[in-house]
């Protein structure tokens, strides 16, 4: 399945529909290749997951330890200390990194299953690919291209919670106390 040469010299390569596109993997490929890298895509669910626990654990964190300053301070602490803007931005980066630090490692094996690149095609399994990078390139081949994932999510991540919150405060404040009529 080449697409059509940009060369004028080179002769046009038919390109395929999706039928003959799908004979064609069949052929190739076996049945299999439909479902390359799909046990991956199913850790990655983890992201998220570790994401929002890893937020509401350090969320809890700060605010029992700002709790405790102002006790310790005099303060009659008698409602959750409120977190700011800012606080829900980098509690919201760090979940972030924290997760795509430790689910990267299965973006990497997913992609190159997927790729069907002929390094992946040698790879037995998702554990056989890990072992195998790790293997043949060490610890830093399981985070090759990280550096622009997190800035993208990261960062992503960080605009997110901060802006969820202050929307959350702000639909709070318009439509006023609850069953007041």
């Amino acid at each position: 399945m080449k697409q059509p040469a940009s060369d004028p010299t080179r002769p046009a390569v038919k390109k395929l529909g999706i039928t003959e596109t799908i004979q064609h993997i069949l052929r190739k490929d076996g049945i299999s290749a439909f479902w390359r890298g799909i046990g991956p895509a199913l850790v990655l669910v983890l992201n998220p997951v570790l994401q929002y626990t890893v937020f509401e654990q350090l969320k809890n964190m700060l605010i029992t330890r700002r709790t405790a300053k102002l006790k310790a301070a005099g303060a009659v602490v008698t409602a959750a200390v409120l977190l700011s803007d800012i606080d829900y931005f980098f509690l919201g980066a760090l979940s972030k990194l924290v997760a795509t630090s430790i689910t990267y490692p299965y973006i990497v094996i997913k992609s190159r299953l997927q790729a069907g690149q002929s390094h992946a095609l040698k790879y037995k399994s998702s554990l056989d690919g890990l072992l195998t990078i790790v293997k043949e390139e060490g610890i830093e081949g399981l985070y090759k291209g990280i550096g622009s994932k997190l800035v993208q999510s990261v960062l992503t991540a960080a605009i997110l919670f901060a802006s969820q919150r202050r929307l959350f405060e702000i639909t709070k404040k318009a439509l006023g106390p609850v069953g007041a009529k």
